[in-house]
């Protein structure tokens, strides 16, 4: 008995609903004090994800232009070989 004279008076019990509320409210607290670190963080991460779609499809742009090119070469280089190889007998 002397146990529980030294905790005091005990309090009263909460309902769900308050106990709800009253994790709400903390909530609500935590999300007020770190918005600003929060949207810096996320503000952070969109740029990074944004710098790396543009990059990707920089590369790919620039990586189909030289497929064109080579493929003009390719060309260039099956005339030459249907026309033959240039010798001292057919120039």
């Amino acid at each position: 008995m002397a146990e529980k004279g030294a905790e005091g008076p005990a309090k009263p019990a909460l309902t769900a609903a308050q106990l709800q509320l009253s994790r709400r409210r903390q909530e609500l607290d935590y999300w007020k004090k770190n918005a600003s670190r929060l949207r810096g963080r996320n503000l952070l991460t969109g740029l990074a994800i944004g710098a790396f779609v543009v990059g990707m499809f920089s590369y790919t742009i620039l990586s189909v232009k030289q497929e064109r090119i080579v493929e003009e070469l390719d060309d260039e280089v099956k005339i030459q070989i249907l026309r033959g190889p240039r010798t001292g007998a057919n120039s």
